[in-house]
């Protein structure tokens, strides 16, 4: 099935808003760890969500390039190819884009999806985050605004953060705000609906004390019971259909209790990268232990090709970051609830 249509990207998110699940979002970098999520999807039933970040963009492109905006349009299009031999949905999304780059890596995507539908296809990416939190909610919003406008025109979906995830994650550096930065308030989730809404399709990153990176069950203080009564301050004043398409960042350590908690309150998107990073380099780590003479020419011997070829490990890699997805996928109990027969 070739990445989903506008539409039947909507229909993914209402399914998930309506049946009580939501979507693993997992960053790649690369074909093997592209390939590894869309077997992942594949083999649980599962539709989802695969992004790209700056950081991991730049990467795609190669050092002597290191172009954000490039390397996500090469790993767009290799998902758009790749994606075609499976049989769920996908939707490609780009994660956190602060202000300062919105014109270098945000707008030239929206050109390559404005030229993708000139030629009669659908837009590149069906997604993109804006992530405002670095300024304050009105100029976040005004911002926010005028790309959920220009996204909208392109029957793509627009991602805004109100509130900020702690922690640091591919550049992104929080980790020295105070903690009440950690939690956005109700009068910030209605100031977010109500400044955007009837504009165009949108999902709202709210923030409740989660935290990106690796941390022991317990670390992190989550306080889901804010989505809780943001939805219900939106939702009191404007009806139920007024609901928001919620986003869990950061979700790293935190319990199932938890993680099924925010899909009660209304999240449909998680994001999952710390944990599939860590999955995909587990296994390269113990090959190179276990081979460690193969893999390296010592003492003037030759070594072992079969260790020292990439393939190897990779394929390994790819495998531990499949079943680590399909884990995501049972625990936000998006298994099994592909649409794509339906869609």
């Amino acid at each position: 099935m070739p990445v989903a249509t506008p539409k039947q990207y909507v229909a993914m998110l209402e399914a998930a808003q309506k049946e009580g699940f939501a979507y693993p979002a997992i960053n790649i970098t690369s074909l093997a760890t592209a390939s590894g999520a869309l077997k992942a999807f594949a083999e649980s039933g599962s539709d989802g969500i695969i992004q790209v970040s700056t950081g991991g963009a730049a990467f795609a492109s190669g050092t002597a390039l290191a172009d954000e905006a490039f390397g996500a349009i090469v790993l767009a299009e290799a998902v758009h190819r790749l994606a075609e031999k499976y049989d769920v949905l996908i939707a490609l999304h780009t994660d956190h884009c602060h202000p300062a780059k919105v014109d270098s890596f945000l707008r030239p995507l929206l050109q390559a999806s404005r030229e993708r539908i000139a030629e009669g296809k659908g837009p590149l990416f069906q997604s993109h985050m804006f992530d405002g939190s670095v300024v304050d909610l009105d100029e976040n919003l005004k911002i926010s605004t005028e790309l959920l406008k220009e996204c909208a025109e392109l029957d793509i979906i627009l991602e805004v953060e109100a509130g900020c995830v702690g922690g640091e994650e591919d550049g992104h550096d929080t980790s020295g705000l105070p903690a009440e930065k950690l939690y956005t308030s109700a009068e910030d989730m209605l100031q977010v609906y109500e400044s955007l809404h009837g504009i165009g399709r949108f999902m709202f990153a709210a923030t409740f004390g989660n935290v990106h990176g690796a941390y022991k069950p317990g670390a992190v203080q989550l306080k889901p019971t804010i989505l809780r009564d943001g939805q219900k301050a939106v939702i009191e004043k404007y009806g139920q259909e007024a609901e928001m398409d919620l986003v869990f960042h950061g979700g790293s350590g935190s319990s199932i209790e938890e993680l099924r908690e925010t899909i009660d309150y209304g999240v449909i998107k998680m994001n999952i990268d710390t944990d599939t990073q860590y999955a995909f380099t587990r296994p390269i780590a113990a090959h190179m232990c276990e081979n460690i003479e193969g893999v390296l020419k010592i003492d003037g011997e030759v070594g072992n090709k079969k260790m020292y070829d990439p393939r190897g490990y990779l394929k390994k890699a790819e495998q531990s970051l499949c079943d680590r997805l399909k884990q995501a996928c049972d625990d936000l109990r998006s298994t099994g609830n592909s649409i794509y027969k339906k869609a």
